[in-house]
C-alpha cells in the first residue's frame, strides 16, 4: 500500500470525479487553507451544522444505538461556534467517490488543532461515495469557532490492492449520504 501524490490525485479528481468540486492547489489568502496539497487534499467544512446541545430532549447518555436527534441543534451561518467541552457535527463542501482500490484517513488542520479543536472522521472505505459528515470537538473551557468553506482537515490516499469487499459492495449504511449524517444502525 503507497500514500498517493499530488498528480494522482489530480488525474482521479478531474478524470474520474473523485473529489468534487476539484480545487487543484492550495488556497491560502485570508482564509484556513484548502484544496490540493503535496500529498494530500484539504477538505473545506460547508456551512451546515448540528450542534450538540444536552439540554435539550430526555438525554442521559449519548448512545450510537439510540441516538436521539433532539439533542442537536440545526445552524445555518458562514460562523459556527462550539460550546465548551462540546463538539458539532458539519460535512464537507466536496462530495467524494473513492476508487475500489484505495482507501483514505483523514486529519485534523493544525491551525484548528492548536487551537483546541479535534476533528474525527473514519477512513473513506474502498467504493464509498458522498459527502463525509465530519466530528469537530472542543476540547477547551472556552467557545470556539470553524469557518465555513475554509479548510477543516486534510485527506491522504492510500492505493493498494482491490479489496474481496468494498463499502458498495457491502452496501454500506452510510453510502451516498448527502448531508450530515447521525449515527445508524
Amino acid at each position: 500500500m503507497s500514500i498517493q501524490p499530488d498528480h494522482w490525485i489530480r488525474k482521479m479528481a478531474l478524470e474520474h470525479g473523485m473529489i468534487e468540486p476539484f480545487v487543484d492547489g492550495q488556497v491560502r489568502d485570508g482564509v484556513i487553507s484548502y484544496g490540493l496539497s503535496s500529498y494530500g487534499y484539504d477538505i473545506r467544512i460547508a456551512n451546515e451544522f448540528r450542534i450538540f446541545t444536552p439540554g435539550l430532549g430526555d438525554l442521559t447518555v449519548v448512545d450510537p444505538k439510540q441516538f436521539d436527534a433532539r439533542s442537536m441543534v440545526d445552524f445555518h451561518g458562514d460562523v459556527c461556534v462550539i460550546p465548551p467541552n462540546s463538539f458539532i457535527l458539519a460535512r464537507t463542501v466536496e462530495y467524494f467517490r473513492i476508487p475500489r482500490n484505495v482507501i483514505t484517513i483523514c486529519l485534523g488542520k493544525s491551525s484548528y488543532a492548536r487551537c483546541g479543536l479535534v476533528v474525527n472522521v473514519t477512513p473513506f472505505e474502498p467504493e464509498w461515495e458522498g459527502y463525509v459528515t465530519l466530528e469537530i470537538s472542543n476540547t477547551t473551557p472556552l467557545p470556539a469557532k470553524v469557518y465555513a468553506n475554509e479548510g477543516i482537515a486534510q485527506v491522504l490516499f492510500f492505493q493498494g490492492d482491490p479489496p474481496q469487499m468494498s463499502y458498495a459492495d457491502k452496501k454500506g449504511k452510510y453510502q451516498g449520504q448527502a448531508g450530515i449524517t447521525l449515527p445508524r444502525l
